[in-house]
């Protein structure tokens, strides 16, 4: 299994998530809004609403691995980007959003 994630043998199959915060804590301390790539149009002008339409409500919904934004709203309530497998659930890691949307922007994303 990747970093950021274990499985707590004392907790059952509950999966953990590590917090950069806060180290590792069980995911029912998260609260999952989605994928982290789409990028925010940056206008509010009505000849924009094209984009926002596609950015609110055209999501893909990816098989296998995807970067999910996730509020530790049980714990230090961050922001974070959690990389996991939607087959299986892995987690590959985790960053703060702040961090991944500076990785983003040096990448062109």
């Amino acid at each position: 299994m990747g970093p950021g994630f274990r499985r707590d043998d004392d907790l059952g199959s509950n999966l953990i998530i590590t917090c950069p915060h806060c180290g590792a804590r069980p995911v029912e301390e998260f609260t999952f809004l989605g994928d982290a790539k789409p990028q925010r149009p940056t206008s509010n002008d009505p000849s924009s609403m094209e984009q926002w339409f596609d950015y609110v409500y055209l999501r893909d919904n990816p098989k296998g691995r995807i970067d999910e934004f996730a509020h530790h709203s049980g714990g230090c309530r961050a922001w974070l980007v959690v990389t996991r497998n939607t087959e299986t659930h892995e987690v590959h890691g985790t960053v703060t959003a702040k961090d991944y949307a500076v990785r983003a922007k040096k990448s062109g994303r």
